[in-house]
């Protein structure tokens, strides 16, 4: 599962060929939660508040980027790293 950003402890990954809607894992410590980029809603999983806040403002600034990702995996392309939260 290719890492498509870090920041913050905060590990974000896409899966290839992944099952619809179009979300995106995020990853901080023992946790994990699967992000719909269309809605920004946990579909799965959960994160601790502050990582939830620092991922789904990430994503708000990213969301065109992580639809880019998205539909390069879903083609079993590469996708493209995005700038980490400052």
């Amino acid at each position: 599962m290719p890492t498509i950003s870090q920041f913050f402890g905060i590990v974000i990954q896409m899966f290839w060929r992944e099952h619809a809607p179009p979300h995106f894992h995020a990853l901080y410590g023992e946790y994990e939660a699967l992000i719909d980029i269309r809605t920004l809603d946990v579909i799965r999983g959960s994160l601790p508040r502050r990582a939830q806040a620092l991922v789904l403002e990430w994503a708000a600034l990213h969301r065109a980027e992580l639809m880019e990702d998205w539909n390069l995996c879903q083609t079993k392309q590469l996708p493209k790293k995005i700038s980490p939260l400052d």
